[in-house]
């Protein structure tokens, strides 16, 4: 049996180095936010005695979210991968969490499949050099008293209840959480946040198109002038022409797939999402 151990601190290199191998777009603040969510969640397979792979699970009910499964390069084939998703789905099973989800790469989706997995639909990953937004009227930083009405437009979005990682993402840099103000209704909000190779815009969560423009148009002026990344629900069709219009590209693909009970979200609300570790 493939040992398989609980992730701490001490592993956070280990995830950069497997990330990095990877191409991805990870910062050492995104394991650590990880691990601080869900610190019994995070997992190391060990092969040959050394470190070959990790995988991680979030908690958000009544959604469980799979995320960073990365196996080192020489030890792929051997089913590392396979056995990680089976130790994290256990987990979330003893848990008693009945859906989860995750963002599978090209790469991966034939490996959950057969962990019974199904296809829900498309994500776009698009990218390029942020240039011509603009901050309209009524977008400002969130404050505390905002958070908890953004994190029930956020649920209503993604059917999850995310209030712990926005309250931490908020504590992390509350300068880049921005609500769109309609009166006195919060229409939507947006977050952006460091990567190792661009600026993550997600999530954007928008009641209408209108105020959906508003806040992407927003997110594109808070990173004016630097490499931007973006995953786009393919449903959302008025987010994927607006991503389209500003010079943007699309970068790669991912499969939005469920394991056990469907989830409500809705994802025409949803302009941009946190990325592939958290939906």
């Amino acid at each position: 049996m493939l040992p398989i151990r609980t992730m701490t601190l001490d592993d956070v290199p280990l995830g950069m180095r497997l990330k990095d191998l990877a191409g991805w777009n990870q910062t050492e603040a995104d394991w650590r936010r990880l691990l601080a969510l869900e610190p019994a969640g995070c997992f190391v397979a060990e092969c040959d005695g050394r470190p070959a792979g990790t995988t991680c699970v979030s908690v958000f009910a009544p959604v469980g979210w799979v995320s960073m499964v990365l196996v080192d390069p020489p030890m792929r084939g051997r089913g590392i991968a396979t056995r990680l998703m089976e130790h994290a789905l256990a987990y979330l099973d003893g848990r008693g969490v009945g859906a989860v989800r995750l963002d599978a790469t090209p790469l991966g989706r034939a490996v959950y499949e057969k962990l019974g997995f199904v296809a829900e639909y498309a994500v776009a990953r698009w990218e390029g050099l942020a240039a011509g937004g603009q901050t309209g009227p009524g977008i400002a930083p969130a404050g505390p008293a905002d958070v908890a009405a953004v994190a029930a437009m956020d649920e209503a979005a993604t059917g999850a209840d995310r209030r712990a990682l926005l309250h931490r993402l908020r504590q992390e840099q509350p300068e880049t959480m921005k609500v769109l103000m309609r009166g006195r209704r919060i229409a939507g909000y947006l977050w952006v946040r460091p990567g190792s190779r661009a600026i993550e815009i997600g999530p954007v969560v928008a009641l209408d198109s209108a105020s959906g423009e508003a806040l992407a148009d927003a997110a594109l002026s808070d990173c004016s002038g630097r490499q931007v990344f973006m995953d786009v629900p393919v449903p959302n069709l008025p987010a994927m022409r607006w991503a389209e219009a500003r010079g943007l590209r699309i970068q790669r693909p991912f499969t939005r797939m469920r394991r056990g009970r469907p989830v409500p979200d809705r994802p025409l609300l949803l302009w941009a999402g946190f990325g592939p570790e958290k939906g």
